[in-house]
């Protein structure tokens, strides 16, 4: 594995089981026992309902492209390899948002509402990311 050299996450006892599940290539995420909200990012209370019953259930990483925007500017000289970059909004099946990269994809395909899945990127040995590709692509062996 080469070295990393882009920014990454510094999981706490909080969003553990988060960061955990990735290196498993599982999406996991906090279900509301009380009223069933599904949310990201992690969070110690329901953002619905205020609860704090939670538990972590594994989603599908299924999605839809709900935005997109290109990164021109180069803010990490880690980033100069890619520039332009994409980030996108992905609106979940099971309802959340969350914010990735697109991968298996050239910028200028990128559209609203495209089928995604997630793809589970083994950056570190200890960091998965999750990033997103357009869906129905073969599975890596």
């Amino acid at each position: 594995m080469t070295q990393y050299t882009k920014p990454l996450p510094i999981p706490n006892d909080f969003d553990r089981p988060y960061w955990t599940a990735l290196k498993k290539h599982e999406l996991r995420m906090q279900k509301c026992l009380d009223c069933g909200e599904i949310w990201f990012p992690p969070n110690p209370v329901c953002p619905k309902c205020l609860s704090h019953n939670h538990q972590w259930i594994k989603l599908s990483g299924k999605g839809k492209v709900w935005s997109w925007v290109l990164f021109h500017q180069l803010y990490f000289p880690s980033f100069s390899e890619e520039t332009p970059y994409n980030v996108i909004a992905v609106k979940l099946d099971e309802g959340p948002l969350m914010t990735s990269n697109m991968v298996e994809c050239n910028n200028e395909d990128i559209y609203c509402d495209m089928l995604v899945e997630v793809f589970f990127d083994d950056v570190t040995e200890l960091i998965t990311l999750p990033k997103f590709r357009p869906a129905g692509r073969p599975k890596e062996v």
